[in-house]
């Protein structure tokens, strides 16, 4: 009797140990399956709605640019005028490299220009003035050395300056090349301190 009761022992233990065995395989799938559901559930996976709203949306987006491409396309033709045909002239512009700088007469200040040209005539023009830079600088600060502090001061004082440097700058390549081309001279820097 006591053998029966320690075989009747073992072998519930083994009964009872595969049944916690399986009971807690069970559950373990269980809490991971029910996680994966609850996850996607709220992440709107199982809800149809959102790809209809987006499709909804786009096709409302179409429906608007639809309508406003025929609203568009009602309105009158913009009338255009053509212009007149006219023959114009290639316009060339130059920078001189570097900057002029003299003295204002009779004055403790100073005066630095940086000049450009501008000229309708091909670019020979351009390698004239630098082919004769020299000569073209030397008439450029003779007109500036005679520059008066009264003079800084008048109202149109940059233009009558500007126009004076076009004919030294005109006189000086017409002397070396026996044709000048400079049709205006701009000022790209003007200081005077």
């Amino acid at each position: 009797m006591a053998d029966e009761q320690i075989e009747e022992e073992e072998g519930g233990g083994k009964k009872g140990g595969l049944v916690k065995i399986i009971m807690l395989v069970v559950g373990v799938v269980l809490v991971v399956v029910l996680t994966i559901g609850l996850t996607l559930y709220f992440t709107g996976f199982f809800d149809p709605g959102a790809e209809e709203v987006a499709e909804e949306q786009i096709s409302a987006l179409e429906t608007e640019a639809a309508a406003a491409a025929d609203e568009v396309a009602q309105q009158p033709a913009k009338i255009q005028l053509e212009a007149p045909a006219v023959e114009k002239f290639e316009t060339v512009y130059y920078e001189l490299e570097r900057e002029f700088l003299a003295n204002v007469a009779n004055s403790r200040k100073v005066m630095q220009i940086k000049l450009a040209i501008m000229t309708h005539y091909d670019e020979q023009v351009i390698s004239n003035i630098e082919k004769h830079t020299f000569a073209i600088r030397s008439s450029i600060l003779d007109i500036m050395r005679q520059v008066t502090e009264q003079d800084v001061t008048q109202e149109d004082f940059r233009t009558n300056m500007a126009e004076d440097i076009r004919l030294a700058m005109n006189a000086t390549l017409e002397e070396f090349e026996d044709f000048g081309g400079i049709e205006k001279v701009y000022f790209s820097e003007f200081i005077v301190q």
